[in-house]
């Protein structure tokens, strides 16, 4: 199967979110879904909404584009490629009329149906190119059976660490949230008394932190030792991978604090978990790929386990404020969801790599 097919459908996922959060208070407002197809233009347009629209859905329509190709429909894939997301575009606009904090616009479908349209194009331009083709010769030669829903996951990291974490690259911290929701939801009833009691959680030490930094920078880097063939495909996706988290890090806390504090993240507890990091994916590269797999479950576990007892930090409200108050309103739900579901996608994408073909999952160590 094409690996445009689990990105499509992570994709259209997440423009579905985009397009609908925060999912809250539906009701029916006595307009037709419709209406806005023949409402006014909007009378301000900012240029960040103008950008988001039109180049929200130029994946979209590649995406659709390079699977219907890669389908057996080489023909109609551009035309769907367009159709597809426009369709797509129409419904959210008219679902967004039952919420009213969101806004239906034709400026925003037809700017969505422009940047599928430019992703359709350029789509069917690299496919006419061989350039794609080039692309399926690259997997055959680094990719291991079953490995395109691990390249997926891993596709979506750099989004999912963009959130603020108390914990750098700390994805997967939800059960403090869970517990205070349910607390809240449970407020004045019965289920009150049945909840448990939990102490309160204690700031990390130093060392702690360092571990969890180490585990949240581990886990991605097994899971792409566990998808790849050869130790010297390994050392080049180490190395491109290292540098991703160095800019995704500096990326999140520029968008969180402004561009003077790019680098605020690097605390010695955090410099200490990427020295640990970078000797860890040291020593896994000799592994095979379903020992990879197995320890890629295993340190996601025990990540998971250590960060979900780690207290948000002081300064953590103020710094979501720019999220959620800010020019990313629209998007914090959906970052922050990613953010949460990362590592149980990686677990699931690694235990799938360690169960499938265990008498075959073993890797050719010659680059």
């Amino acid at each position: 199967m094409s690996l445009a097919w689990p990105l499509l459908g992570c994709y259209t996922v997440l423009v579905v979110y985009a397009s609908l959060f925060p999912f809250e208070g539906w009701r029916a407002q006595g307009v037709a879904p419709w209406a806005f197809l023949t409402a006014p233009w909007p009378r301000y347009w900012t240029r960040f909404d103008v950008v988001a629209n039109l180049l929200g859905y130029v994946p979209l329509g590649a995406l659709l584009t390079v699977a219907l190709a890669r389908a057996g429909w080489p023909r109609g894939a551009p035309v769907l490629g367009v159709v597809g997301p426009a369709l797509l575009s129409l419904a959210m606009e008219a679902t967004q009329t039952y919420l009213p904090q969101r806004v239906p616009s034709q400026a925003d479908a037809l700017l969505n149906a422009i940047g599928a349209l430019i992703g359709a194009v350029g789509a069917t331009v690299l496919l006419r190119w061989r350039v794609l083709g080039s692309w399926a010769q690259f997997r055959a030669r680094w990719q291991q059976p079953g490995g395109q829903w691990a390249w997926a996951v891993l596709l979506l990291w750099p989004l999912a660490v963009l959130y603020p974490t108390p914990v750098p690259f700390g994805t997967g911290q939800f059960w403090p949230r869970l517990e205070a929701a349910l607390w809240r939801a449970a407020e004045g009833s019965p289920l009150q008394a049945w909840l448990p009691q939990s102490p309160p959680l204690a700031a990390p030490s130093p060392l702690t932190e360092a571990l969890l930094v180490a585990l949240s920078l581990w886990l991605p880097v097994l899971l792409g030792y566990a998808s790849v063939r050869h130790i010297g495909q390994r050392s080049v996706f180490a190395l491109l991978f290292g540098a991703v988290a160095w800019g995704s890090g500096a990326l999140s806390a520029v968008l969180s604090f402004g561009p003077l504090h790019a680098w605020a993240w690097l605390t010695p507890p955090t410099q200490l978990g990427l020295a640990a990091a970078g000797a860890m994916s040291l020593f896994a590269l000799p592994l095979g790929s379903r020992a990879a797999a197995l320890l890629a479950v295993l340190a996601g576990g025990l990540m998971l386990g250590l960060l979900n007892r780690v207290p948000d930090p002081a300064y953590l409200g103020e710094w979501l404020q720019t999220w959620e108050q800010g020019r990313f309103s629209r998007f914090h739900g959906l970052s922050q969801w990613l953010g949460w579901l990362w590592p149980w996608a990686a677990l699931a994408a690694a235990a799938r790599l360690a169960l499938r073909r265990s008498e075959g999952a073993s890797y050719n160590r010659r680059p």
